[in-house]
């Protein structure tokens, strides 16, 4: 990938995301190269064999090791180990880490200059940290169009339009007809469910990508990838064996034979029909060609729906920037109640031409009648059967299996319990209850990771899902409809 991202061309330069997470830094070293390992390994050893002799010359009595000298061993000694995991991991040396490092140095030695022989000590080993830090890979927002352009031509993937969330750096094959979305965060490489674009691209792409992110030294995490795409990150391309965790199911409705007659659709046809007694109805609208007044209604509930209506969440599946028009193929569809007020609304991206269909996020006001959500969706399939979709995508059901057991174990109320300390964040289970309405759940969805690194991940991850961001929409004020 180039230093400097070309957005203006769809099938310009090469891509591959070296540029996304060098920017404008100097690399010093390559940790990659196999001298630089066999010089790390070297340097330890004889750290190890200096404190080793210290310590056996001070249990012997041959020497009596001052304490402030077996410290500064010990600090050196956790300075290099730092360094030489950094360099086993491949993290190359940047010359702002090398900057920092020179300074986290200095500061240490400066403060065993005025006796604080503690605080050197840490800061000595902090040095081998900052020497050695991860690097990151900076968002690229500004390539949104050439995003966009692989997103409508990928189909069968529920979270494609997905891969347009502007906090997403993205890795592309030579001749952009294929891209990895994906975001670093602590020395590891998330990538956002399966690549985009041609299919048949994936495998070169996913080898390729695996080699950048070697050279960076950032570990691989795939969160939400599909059923069919898992051989991409088998042990042969990524060079160890990884686990595929599963973490639920998309929920798919095939549009052309949806249907609300039956009696399993019953609870789905009442809460419909209880919207349409309470005179509620809909429209559907593109979001990049919204009036002023509708935008302000919208807004006035978006911010009433929930409490953290002015922070926004998500990595994965779901987009940022509602009602700003910023992405194309975004469609609203709106409620309104008997005397016209906007009481709820549903925000839907599309893939595949317009073949897909998927739930961004829904809104609605605290008194909004009950079964809104319900019409919506179902109003929703029927306009993108006659716009000639072929799925949509209601949302995920995370851990079905769970929720459904009839006769739970004690593994399965462990993880229900578990689940439930989520529920200020997200209700998993009262989200299932309603998905299962619509009796649609389609292919798997894993998270992929090698097993030693679950604990690392999972801090990771949930960082990434649900650390909030402030919500980039001013409050539209009621006079402005």
């Amino acid at each position: 990938m180039p230093d400097r991202p070309h957005a203006a061309s769809r099938f310009g330069r090469r891509n591959d995301g070296a540029g996304a997470g060098r920017g404008r830094e100097r690399v010093l070293v390559r940790a990659d190269a196999p001298a630089v390992r066999v010089v790390s390994v070297l340097m330890l050893a004889g750290v190890l064999v200096w404190l080793t002799v210290l310590v056996a010359r001070e249990r012997l009595g041959h020497d009596q090791v001052g304490a402030g000298r077996f410290g500064w061993s010990a600090a050196l000694l956790v300075a290099v180990a730092l360094i030489a995991r950094g360099i086993f991991l491949g993290r190359p040396v940047t010359s702002g880490h090398a900057t920092i490092a020179a300074a986290v140095l200095g500061a240490g030695v400066f403060a065993h200059v005025l006796s604080f022989g503690a605080l050197g000590n840490l800061l000595l080993a902090g040095s081998g940290l900052a020497l050695m830090s991860p690097t990151t890979a900076r968002p690229q927002p500004e390539l949104l169009d050439r995003v966009w352009a692989l997103v409508d031509d990928t189909r069968g993937d529920a979270l494609a339009p997905f891969a347009m969330h502007s906090s997403k750096s993205y890795h592309f094959n030579a001749d952009s007809t294929a891209a990895i979305a994906y975001r670093t965060r602590l020395g590891f490489a998330v990538v956002s469910g399966d690549p985009i674009g041609d299919a048949s691209r994936f495998d070169g792409l996913a080898a390729d990508f695996v080699r950048m992110c070697r050279s960076r030294g950032w570990q691989i995490i795939v969160l939400a990838g599909g059923e069919q795409h898992l051989r991409l990150w088998r042990k042969e391309t990524v060079g160890q064996p990884m686990l595929a965790v599963p973490m639920g199911r998309d929920v798919v409705v095939d549009v052309r034979h949806f249907t609300v007659t039956g009696r399993r659709y019953r609870n789905l046809r009442q809460a419909v029909q209880r919207t349409h007694n309470f005179g509620v109805t809909t429209e559907i609208v593109d979001e990049q060609r919204l009036g002023g007044a509708l935008t302000a209604e919208l807004t006035e509930v978006l911010y009433a729906a929930h409490r953290a209506a002015r922070t926004e969440r998500g990595f994965c599946m779901n987009l940022e920037g509602a009602l700003q028009g910023r992405f194309p193929g975004i469609r609203l569809a709106v409620a309104r109640d008997r005397g016209g007020r906007v009481v709820a609304f549903h925000r839907y991206a599309t893939a595949g031409e317009g073949s897909e269909v998927s739930l961004d996020v829904p809104f609605r006001r605290p008194d909004a009648p009950n079964g809104v959500d319900e019409r919506l969706t179902v109003d929703m399939i029927a306009e993108a059967k006659e716009q000639g979709a072929l799925r949509l995508s209601l949302a995920f059901a995370a851990f079905p299996e769970i929720f459904d057991a009839v006769d739970p174990g004690l593994p399965q109320r462990a993880a229900l319990r578990l689940i439930h300390l989520l529920d200020p964040l997200i209700r998993l289970e009262s989200l299932y209850r309603y998905l299962r309405k619509f009796h649609a759940l389609a292919e798997r969805r894993y998270v992929v990771l090698c097993a030693h690194h679950i604990p690392a991940a999972l801090l990771v991850l949930l960082s990434l899902e649900f650390v909030p961001r402030p919500r980039q929409l001013r409050l539209h004020q009621r006079s402005a409809a």
